[in-house]
């Protein structure tokens, strides 16, 4: 066991990419922040949307703005020790080698099932030796222990697995918070065991 300041001790020290900056990229950028991560390196090239604000960490008045910006203001106002690198960018495989290369952990947070499928095929083949955490299933509300942890060699997936998001089963607050914060979950206690 540690204290709260071992904890950020080490945390201070490490680095973690998050692919996404909407629903599961904010929330889980904001926790990380708060428990003392170093360094956040993230990507997204989309802008923050009225409609998006029933599951995203964001404001009223960032309507309009682009994510990695806004979040930027939001982390720095939660921790301004936190270093926060953002990239306005569509990730291509050659952009998810070049910002992600240096971080200790990369977080999948991708809404675009596409960009997600890129991502976790180019994470597992040019960065195997990387901790990856993505997030699968976390649509529509209730039955919280639904959700779980699963680890396959160095990647861990967060969720149920098969909620898919459509008109009749949407993202809200609750599932994608609950999700987000298993995705941090994961990547804080992998980043406290690299140092035992």
């Amino acid at each position: 066991m540690r204290t709260f300041d071992q904890i950020k001790k080490i945390l201070a020290t490490k680095t973690v990419g998050i692919a996404g900056a909407g629903g599961l990229g904010s929330n889980v950028a904001t926790s990380l922040a708060r428990c003392g991560i170093g360094k956040l390196v993230i990507a997204d090239y989309d802008l923050v949307q009225e409609n998006s604000l029933n599951r995203q960490y964001f404001f009223y008045d960032q309507i309009g703005m682009k994510k990695v910006n806004a979040l930027q203001q939001i982390l720095e106002r939660i921790n301004p020790e936190t270093q926060i690198e953002p990239h306005d960018i569509k990730l291509t495989e050659g952009k998810i080698v070049e910002i992600f290369n240096k971080c200790d952990i990369i977080v999948e947070a991708i809404g675009d099932a596409r960009i997600k499928q890129k991502l976790v095929e180019c994470v597992l083949v040019k960065f195997p030796e990387k901790y990856f955490v993505i997030a699968s299933g976390l649509a529509g509300f209730g039955d919280s222990n639904r959700f779980i942890t699963e680890q396959f060699d160095k990647l861990w997936v967060c969720g149920d697995q098969k909620g898919e998001v459509n008109e009749l089963n949407p993202p809200l607050a609750p599932g994608v918070g609950i999700v987000a914060n298993m995705q941090a979950n994961v990547v804080i206690e992998l980043l406290l065991k690299e140092e035992s």
